[in-house]
């Protein structure tokens, strides 16, 4: 499911004037807004900055309203709901890794690709992190660290499980995003992307909700888009540099376990998870103890006994 969104640049005196118009429909706002509404199935937020994101499945219809009053028409929706030209914009985007692998850390990546760095960028063959084999992630990786602002936020296993008794990995995947955004945007200022795009993995509303009571939210200029390694190469660079450190951390969970850690949550993680069990090791040192795969090593280990 796609959510268009649009974004306006306006006047002061006319943000006035949409606060009045929206104020039977608001709702609460994030930081850094004037105002939150919510109508006909369309979320209007306001920033200080002047600008307003229109979200949702009426979105140009929400907005035409407002475009002969605009200051500057950022960009027209597309089918995918990102603005005209978004590939070649300067933009912070994020991305994580293994989310769906009992082994291993779940670990969220923010990278900052400014236009000027985009054909260095793309110089380098890249594309989604999944289609690409170790030594090639290794490479690219490697280099992209040397001249693209980023940052990771690697939740391994004992932290992971921590945290999964306060949040499901939903929110727990959200918390990152946020704060690996927060930090890259930290690093860059006074430096402002053009757009931030995350690979969406809820819809943008659930998202949001997830880090309801954050102090800081990053929300201005914020797009949403499955496959997002697709609509822009931060995404990309993000998605390759999470899956960098995702393999020197099940590096070093192997050398750990002393057993070979095998990805994914199919029946060879089964028969690993055993063997450390009747090894004597802790499971939440190595695994995200919530998946199923750890009554099923349970019940398997218990044949060695």
């Amino acid at each position: 499911m796609f959510f268009m969104q649009e974004v306006l640049s306006f006047a002061k005196s006319q943000l006035n004037n949409m606060q009045k118009t929206y104020a039977p429909f608001t709702v609460a706002a994030p930081s850094g807004a004037i105002f939150r509404a919510k109508k006909n199935g369309v979320t209007i937020t306001a920033y200080r900055s002047g600008k307003v994101m229109f979200q949702g499945n009426n979105t140009t219809v929400e907005s035409k309203q407002w475009q002969a009053n605009a200051t500057k028409k950022v960009g027209a929706p597309t089918p995918t709901g990102l603005p005209q030209g978004f590939a070649n914009w300067s933009v912070l985007g994020s991305d994580e890794v293994g989310t769906g692998s009992y082994f291993g850390p779940l670990t969220v990546a923010a990278v900052y690709v400014d236009a000027a760095h985009l054909d260095r960028v793309r110089q380098l063959g890249i594309q989604d992190s999944k289609k690409l084999t170790d030594p090639e992630i290794i490479r690219m990786a490697k280099q992209l660290l040397t001249f693209l602002p980023y940052h990771v936020v690697n939740l391994m296993p004992v932290k992971y499980n921590q945290l999964m008794k306060q949040y499901n990995q939903g929110q727990l995947k959200a918390l990152c995003h946020n704060l690996a955004l927060q930090t890259v945007i930290q690093k860059i200022s006074p430096t402002k992307p053009d757009g931030i795009l995350i690979d969406q993995f809820v819809a943008p509303a659930t998202y949001y909700h997830y880090l309801k009571g954050q102090s800081k939210i990053i929300s201005e200029n914020v797009y949403f888009q499955i496959k997002g390694e697709q609509a822009h190469l931060a995404v990309a660079a993000a998605s390759i540099i999470a899956r960098y450190i995702s393999l020197l951390a099940m590096d070093q969970l192997t050398e750990q376990a002393k057993l070979t850690l095998p990805i994914g949550a199919g029946n060879a993680v089964d028969q690993i998870a055993a063997k450390l069990l009747h090894e004597g090791k802790s499971l939440d040192q190595f695994a995200k103890t919530h998946f199923a795969n750890t009554q099923k090593a349970i019940k398997i280990a218990k044949r060695y006994d």
